[in-house]
């Protein structure tokens, strides 16, 4: 990936955590944890990877996206309003109860969401299925679903890890937003999931390591999955929860930790944001 290009992405991710924590500031509630270390991969997918238009959000062909950590989802939202499927200003709508943006995304209230999400371990059985259609209807989109590994102690996340290698799936992506910590602690303490890798290569996935916060490392793992076939493709994404903010960072406590005006105020000057 070009310099430049690295630049550009770089940039766009620190708008998404910006727009994040606004999000969170003004909903009162959420989880900054999480849309902070998804961050950097929501902004390669949507800025990079994949095959969307904003013009046409229900384009046929395009490129599906599940965010199976629904939570995670101001960032999600932050990227779609800085593709321009969205207005900005809805941003600050977050979690209202008349706003389409709620705390997990829902399917028909926002372009761009293909899917509603949220009811953690479902995600990629809805992406397997996306999946499956496009091959038996010789479809060339491909589906990218992005997993918590809190998230895959639930056993619907095997089950379907085991359909879309026993079916093939070479135009599924899984991947693991790996930060190690859930809302009940570390993941290794609540019920450790390691050897994630090579649980999926036992499903007949190719596997591969990323540094999540790196866009150089995260380009050269989605080229490794585009070229791969004959199976889906996994890609282990270590990140760091909280990512960008460092009283946040590594902290359990913001998985759903409330963003008030004093936190605001102390992200925001970390992020490089000047308060009027």
């Amino acid at each position: 990936m070009e310099a430049n290009k690295l630049k550009e992405l770089e940039g766009i991710a620190r708008g998404i955590r910006i727009d994040s924590l606004e999000s969170l500031y003004h909903g009162g509630s959420g989880h900054p944890g999480s849309a902070l270390s998804v961050a950097d991969i929501v902004t390669i997918l949507f800025f990079s990877e994949m095959n969307i238009d904003p013009a046409n959000p229900g384009l046929p062909d395009r490129d599906r996206f599940i965010l199976s950590k629904g939570h995670a989802c101001p960032a999600y939202y932050s990227a779609l309003a800085r593709r321009g499927f969205l207005d900005r200003g809805l941003l600050s709508t977050l979690r209202k109860i008349d706003s389409p943006l709620q705390g997990h995304p829902v399917l028909g209230k926002v372009p761009g969401v293909d899917m509603s999400s949220g009811s953690l371990g479902q995600g990629l059985s809805i992406a397997g299925g996306m999946a499956l259609y496009a091959k038996r209807r010789n479809r060339p989109f491909r589906v990218y679903c992005v997993l918590g590994d809190g998230e895959c102690q639930e056993g619907q996340v095997w089950e379907a890890a085991m359909s879309a290698g026993h079916f093939g799936l070479d135009n599924l992506v899984a991947i693991l937003d790996a930060n190690g910590l859930q809302i009940d602690g570390p993941v290794a303490e609540v019920m450790d999931v390691q050897p994630m890798s090579d649980k999926f290569r036992a499903f007949k996935w190719k596997a591969i390591e990323v540094d999540g916060h790196d866009f150089a490392s995260l380009d050269e793992g989605l080229r490794r999955a585009r070229e791969h076939k004959g199976g889906p493709a996994f890609l282990h994404a270590r990140t760091v929860k909280g990512k960008g903010v460092s009283f946040m960072e590594n902290r359990v406590e913001w998985h759903g930790g409330q963003v008030t005006g004093e936190v605001y105020e102390r992200a925001m000057a970390e992020l490089g944001v000047v308060q009027k």
